[in-house]
């Protein structure tokens, strides 16, 4: 039916505003990519240590999403992923979560 990959992102307080701008000013390439369907960036909750964040790619097929990953496109859109000049916002790598549908409601 669909996939839904997702990145949790763990924060630095204060630097949410940063780590948006990384998102709003990269160069995406998802649209070129067969059965790209739509991208969001998720803000969560706030804690004492962090805020979280999830970026969340929906394609028509698991098979679409592990060519994107293998496709010049995301060689391209990631080749300056952790080369920011000083403390970075992100706290350690994100966190890859991966969803088949099973069940969907309209």
């Amino acid at each position: 039916m669909s996939f839904i990959a997702m990145n949790r992102f763990k924060i630095r307080p204060g630097r949410e505003a940063d780590f948006e701008q990384i998102w709003k000013s990269r160069e995406s390439r998802l649209k070129e990519m067969q059965g790209f369907r739509e991208f969001r960036l998720l803000k969560g909750p706030t804690h004492d240590d962090h805020t979280l964040y999830s970026s969340h790619a929906l394609w028509d097929s698991k098979e679409d999403f592990e060519a994107w990953t293998k496709s010049e496109q995301f060689r391209a859109a990631h080749k300056n992923a952790g080369k920011r000049e000083g403390e970075s916002p992100i706290m350690g790598p994100p966190s890859f979560e991966g969803f088949e549908t099973v069940l969907l409601e309209t």
